[in-house]
């Protein structure tokens, strides 16, 4: 089974701030860890799913990010790269509108997955082909957000999430895993080069009804400090 996604973008613009000495040199999303990048292992299990194009936006030190990945043919993938101007990110949601022209071929709206640069997880991208083609089907764009439980660095979660769909308040409230399928639609209104993070979008799509959900359970880590990577790499490195 492959996702019916064909289209993903992994956010690899920030600096890493929490991360520092090690990023001062290098972007965040090339630190290994378990043996190759935090990067790398998100593209394989892009491919390994049926994705055939990963948008990779960049700001802090990309030039490495793409001398490193080139242009991802030994993954089966076509890489493509936003280079945002300057070196300060221009955040989640700003960061898609100005990679639009990359994810819309032709300016076809697509539905697609996105990930942190930051993430790892064994989350198998083939089971959002259900969510992704309902999603298509919808009049006005939506979102589906993969929940995690609560991790001790953030306990009381971010949206409240029951049977499937997403709330800004009711309980139980989870974490949003940094994994999610978005509309490209969504962002059209946006103009390139605007800062702008996604929490406004995510609050204003679950409002309206329009955010689904889903828990994953598997191993994740969102690794922000040297000691989150040094722990993740012991643990992948024993398995």
């Amino acid at each position: 089974m492959t996702l019916s996604v064909k289209k993903a973008m992994i956010f690899a613009a920030g600096r890493g701030e929490r991360m520092r000495p090690l990023t001062d040199a290098c972007p965040k999303p090339l630190l290994p860890v378990g043996g190759k990048p935090l990067i790398v292992w998100q593209i394989e299990r892009l491919a390994r799913a049926g994705i055939e194009t990963v948008v990779i936006n960049h700001a802090w030190l990309g030039a490495q990010l793409e001398a490193a990945l080139g242009d991802g043919s030994r993954w089966q993938v076509e890489l493509r790269y936003s280079a945002e101007p300057g070196r300060e990110a221009l955040e989640t949601a700003g960061g898609i509108a100005y990679a639009l022209p990359l994810l819309e071929d032709g300016g076809a709206s697509e539905v697609f997955v996105a990930v942190a640069g930051d993430v790892y997880a064994d989350f198998d991208y083939t089971t959002l082909t259900a969510h992704a083609e309902r999603l298509r089907a919808l009049p006005e764009p939506g979102m589906h957000l993969v929940m995690v439980p609560n991790p001790p660095f953030h306990p009381n979660g971010d949206f409240g999430f029951a049977d499937g769909v997403l709330s800004l308040d009711t309980p139980p409230r989870l974490t949003f895993g940094s994994i999610g399928l978005y509309d490209t639609r969504m962002f059209r209104a946006l103009p390139r080069g605007t800062r702008r993070a996604l929490s406004p979008y995510y609050r204003e799509t679950i409002a309206r009804g329009l955010a689904s959900g889903e828990l994953y359970e598997g191993l994740w880590e969102n690794v922000g400090t040297p000691e989150q990577l040094e722990a993740l790499d012991r643990l992948l490195r024993t398995r």
